[in-house]
């Protein structure tokens, strides 16, 4: 018995090509230009070939010169501004303003960091930001009574607790404690659920991930169709990012400790996304020429020099990546500032649905 090729069939993949493209050019007035997932969700119909057809691999030459640097802090800055203009709309309309929640348990320098970031960009935009500040040896019932205050506060609409927790915290039950409906960091089993299903929404995605598609739609990176490398399999960056490049008809692979051969896998990604948390990781020779490079790694490294005392270095080798992608994204600078518009997003989305203002 023969071999089975098959394939998609050629008038659906124009029929959801054409599709995309309309929900992208009718966005442009809202906030964000990714579409509701289950817009771009198709059941998968195949049509058998009578053989096994092998296409040669083409690389175009690629000249450096063409290099794109994606500007996280400028994209989101103009995301940001929009929602600050539907958070005044909201408070001359209703009086009210969305509320978000931080729990923050410990020291760490960096999480002090991000957590400043968040309440300053609340400032910005107009949102109202509350953060419980709790010891580093806390019991897990002290951060889940302040997770359930807040999921009773009628004006607090999204909560989250800066990750990662202290060791002795079981991060899971602590992150179940927080109310579905204002988990806007979208790592509820349900949210992450609802991801992970055709034809059902989340209604949150989680902020980095979000990001990262946000990313390639407005940098103009065709996502359906292309082969797409996660690195990392976390729950928090890349399970959720695998999910959704799926949701976009990417093809995924995932990439972690225990992948052989993860170089040779990688060089042969249109898309790489890069979440292991490993400075350095991604060598230019596990790059394929004119690919995308979206790098989430920020891991702190000591450095007296800085004025928090360390830096941020990314999973990817900028230096030489840069020389082989088409489209990359620098660490800081890149990633960091999506997330931080996608959380923004995220609690003002949650205020409109609770306070049901459209």
């Amino acid at each position: 018995m023969g071999l089975l090729g098959v394939t998609w069939t050629t008038h659906l993949r124009k029929r959801l090509s054409l599709t995309i493209r309309f929900l992208h050019h009718t966005s442009k007035g809202q906030i964000l230009m990714s579409p509701s997932l289950a817009s771009v969700d198709l059941p998968d119909v195949w049509s058998p070939i009578s053989s096994c057809q092998s296409v040669p691999a083409i690389h175009k030459s690629f000249n450096e010169q063409t290099t794109v640097v994606l500007d996280g802090k400028l994209i989101a800055m103009e995301i940001r501004s929009k929602v600050a203009a539907e958070v005044r709309q909201m408070k001359n309309c209703l009086g009210k303003v969305p509320g978000l929640a931080v729990i923050f348990v410990g020291q760490r320098r960096d999480s002090q960091t991000y957590v400043r970031n968040k309440v300053m960009a609340c400032e910005e935009v107009g949102i109202k930001s509350l953060v419980t500040a709790l010891p580093a040896d806390c019991a897990a019932t002290d951060v889940q009574n302040a997770i359930m205050r807040f999921n009773k506060d009628p004006s607090i609409h999204g909560v989250l607790v800066q990750l990662p927790l202290p060791q002795h915290l079981d991060e899971e039950k602590v992150l179940d404690s927080v109310c579905l409906e204002k988990d806007v960091d979208g790592f509820h089993p349900l949210n992450m659920g609802n991801l992970a299903l055709n034809g059902r929404e989340p209604l949150f995605s989680p902020c980095t991930p979000k990001g990262c598609i946000e990313l390639l739609i407005r940098s103009g990176v065709e996502i359906m169709g292309k082969k797409a490398v996660v690195i990392g399999r976390s729950n928090i960056v890349g399970l959720p990012t695998s999910l959704l490049l799926q949701r976009h008809h990417a093809t995924v692979t995932v990439i972690h400790a225990f992948t052989e051969n993860p170089e040779k896998i990688t060089s042969e990604a249109d898309i790489v996304v890069s979440a292991a948390g490993v400075p350095n990781l991604v060598r230019g020779n596990w790059i394929k020429p004119g690919a995308t490079v979206i790098d989430v790694g920020t891991t702190p490294v000591e450095d007296p020099g800085c004025e928090d005392g360390y830096r941020l270095v990314g999973d990817v080798c900028y230096e030489e990546a840069i020389k082989v992608a088409s489209v990359i994204t620098p660490v800081p600078g890149g990633v960091g500032p999506m997330t931080v518009a996608m959380l923004l997003c995220n609690t003002l989305d949650s205020a409109k649905r609770m306070l049901n203002f459209t």
